[in-house]
């Protein structure tokens, strides 16, 4: 199993903020154009505890199915999407959402796992870890500009 986490303040209270990420819409937006992340589920998409969404994105050469479920939504405080099909063995994204004197700290963690045992590890440093990393690097630049 591994895990990434991001930190990332921004200079408005949760509940400007919390609006922007709880729309799955939005992940089209602020994931890299060259994963070619694409919404496959009908819309308008509503988040909530129970609700599925399904997409595409581009790893590497291959085009792979993801479906994602809400497994728990406390608006302006944390959601969580755990793949129930995709890429990975195991991905659980943690969105967690604070309001630190009227300032927004959110923390993004990631515990994900790979099929490639026994490689998983070295394909974890080689490829994986730093290809999240590049997204979420991204998704921080964009964010900065829009919330700060």
């Amino acid at each position: 199993m591994f895990k990434f986490e991001q930190i990332q303040v921004f200079n408005k209270k949760v509940n400007e903020v919390f609006p922007f990420f709880e729309n799955p819409e939005n992940l089209e937006i602020i994931t890299p154009n060259e994963l070619r992340f694409n919404i496959i589920s009908p819309k308008p998409l509503v988040m909530k505890e129970g609700a599925e969404f399904r997409y595409t994105i581009k790893l590497g050469l291959l085009k792979f199915p993801w479906r994602t479920l809400i497994t728990k939504y406390d608006p302006n405080k944390i959601f969580i999407d755990e793949q129930k099909f995709g890429p990975y063995k195991k991905w659980k994204h943690t969105h967690l959402f604070e309001d630190i004197d009227g300032k927004t700290k959110m923390t993004d963690i990631i515990e994900y796992d790979l099929f490639l045992y026994p490689l998983k590890n070295l394909i974890n440093n080689l490829y994986v870890s730093k290809n999240i990393k590049k997204i979420f690097d991204f998704r921080k630049n964009y964010l900065r500009e829009k919330f700060n």
